[in-house]
């Protein structure tokens, strides 16, 4: 009985009652119009071997082919005739097979959680103290502190399912962590939801499928490796598509204009130690600064003897990471009202408002898609919408979420010029000194000559130090002019946003929507 053996890939066998025949190097999936192959074929019982590139779809090729065959294998050309038509019929049935395979592959997977799977997710979405138990156990999947980064990165990844995700942008000094933040807190995510770039190509991005990145996290592990695809990625970002125009041959050879689109949204999160080269980046994003602190160096250098030492529950961690990744596989899009927003008003030390106020906002309802299973689903009375409503609990959690991010855009320094200028202060306090030198500074604080004098270039520059003289044949002293000037700033920031809750009022009740935007019947009547 005649067969295809495709076990070998590189080698199909076919065999008749005469012949048999090797297709080497398969077959290929691109070009259907043609059957191209190279065949190896040989007469049972004989040495003589004929090989041969053919197309089995090209009769004059065949019919020669099967002429050459029969003369110097000496058979009959209907034997030969047949064999090839029968091979050519089951070579056909092959590609076809090998086709479904690929369409297969190229489909998205998305794994299917089990019935406990699904149970255990739901139930901890439902929980009381959502965002606090969500932060415990994300220090249980291997993230050590940063406490609040960790949970701001994990709610600003989770955004990515919404209409308008948030993006961030971890900055620290080299070697503190700020990839390893992101790795970690993105293995939380599920696997076939983000897209992880080391380097790319600067047209790269618009070549993936037209739908491919949609509400996906795209995670950059150096903003330095991927600087030729940072302008596609702030369009992304900003206009959630990108198209690019090039030209193109068909099979004709006939030129064309085609356009290349992808769509968006994304989420998209980097890491770089130069945050003022990346500034139109940086307006798009939440700015998130590595804790440097010493506390911060001894619990990690604690938690690396643990590992060694073999004292972390690995198992609790696979635990921790396999739920968070299921909680978020149960998160479903839906439109998000925050009933409130027109209380809420940013502090005037803000700058770039207009950006900041939307990414507030988009923040606070980030807070409440995550919360979905615990709010009351409504419908839109005009298109009947499926939507959920922002909480005052939501606005009181983000607020103490963000309030650090706001203090950050609200000042004038860089992130790195604000960590030395609060060591600088907490130096001086311990010292209980009111001014210092540039050698003083240099030995206790351990700052490099060049960086310290950037560092002073900026604080002289932004009115935050002065120079003042020592005694004759000393050093340049200089001294902080406002040593609460930090202090007073987060003040005026947690005062405003206090403010914004005392007018929605604790026990308020949210304001009734127009009536052309869905007003629900029965708050109508009421």
């Amino acid at each position: 009985m005649n067969n295809l053996d495709t076990t070998d890939p590189n080698n199909y066998r076919y065999g008749s009652k005469h012949l048999e025949i090797h297709v080497l190097g398969g077959v290929k999936t691109s070009k259907l119009e043609t059957l191209r192959i190279t065949l190896s074929i040989q007469k049972l019982g004989s040495h003589q071997i004929i090989r041969h590139g053919i197309d089995l779809y090209n009769d004059n090729q065949v019919e020669k082919f099967t002429r050459t065959v029969a003369e110097r294998l000496e058979l009959g050309t209907t034997i030969v005739r047949r064999t090839l038509q029968e091979l050519t019929k089951e070579l056909e049935n092959h590609r076809f097979l090998l086709l479904e395979k690929e369409q297969q592959a190229s489909v998205p997977y998305r794994k299917e959680m089990t019935a406990s799977e699904l149970r255990a997710a739901e139930a901890f979405l439902k929980k009381k103290n959502l965002l606090g138990k969500t932060n415990g156990l994300i220090g249980k999947s291997g993230v050590i502190g940063e406490h609040t980064n960790r949970l701001l990165m994990y709610l600003i990844f989770t955004s990515r399912k919404t209409g308008n995700p948030l993006h961030c942008i971890s900055l620290g000094s080299s070697g503190v962590g700020k990839t390893h933040l992101q790795s970690k807190v993105a293995e939380l995510i599920p696997w076939e939801d983000k897209v992880e770039i080391t380097v790319l190509s600067a047209n790269a991005f618009y070549y993936f499928n037209r739908t491919e990145l949609q509400h996906k996290l795209i995670l950059i592990e150096d903003l330095d490796g991927a600087e030729s695809v940072l302008y596609p990625l702030r369009e992304l970002q900003s206009k959630k598509r990108i198209t690019k125009t090039v030209v193109h041959k068909d099979s004709k050879g006939t030129t064309k204009t085609i356009h290349l689109t992808v769509e968006g949204p994304v989420s998209v999160a980097g890491c770089t130690t130069q945050e003022s080269i990346y500034e139109d980046n940086s307006n798009r994003s939440f700015l998130l600064y590595i804790d440097e602190s010493d506390e911060q160096d001894q619990r990690i250098m604690n938690h690396q003897r643990a590992v060694s030492a073999g004292q972390v529950n690995e198992e609790e961690m696979s635990g921790a990471i396999r739920l968070l990744q299921n909680v978020q596989r149960v998160l479903k899009p839906i439109k998000v009202i925050n009933p409130f927003a027109m209380h809420l008003e940013l502090p005037r030390s803000v700058f770039k408002p207009r950006r900041t106020n939307s990414h507030y906002l988009q923040f606070i309802e980030a807070v409440t898609f995550y919360k979905q299973l615990q709010r009351e689903k409504k419908y839109d009375g005009a298109t009947g919408e499926e939507f959920i409503e922002t909480s005052i609990e939501d606005i009181k959690e983000a607020n103490e979420l963000v309030i650090d991010v706001l203090l950050r855009k609200s000042d004038t320094l860089t992130g790195a010029c604000r960590n030395h200028l609060e060591r600088l202060k907490v130096y001086l306090k311990d010292g209980q000194k009111t001014s210092f030198t540039n050698t003083e500074i240099r030995r206790n604080l351990r700052v490099k000559e060049t960086t310290l004098r950037r560092y002073n270039g900026q604080l002289l520059a932004e009115g935050h130090i002065r120079k003042v003289k020592g005694k004759k044949g000393q050093l340049h002293h200089y001294e902080i002019i406002d040593i609460d000037e930090y202090t007073n700033l987060r003040t005026q920031i947690d005062g405003a946003l206090n403010d914004c809750l005392a007018k929605i009022g604790l026990a308020g009740t949210p304001p009734l929507r127009h009536p052309e935007n869905g007003e629900d019947k029965a708050k109508k009547a009421s």
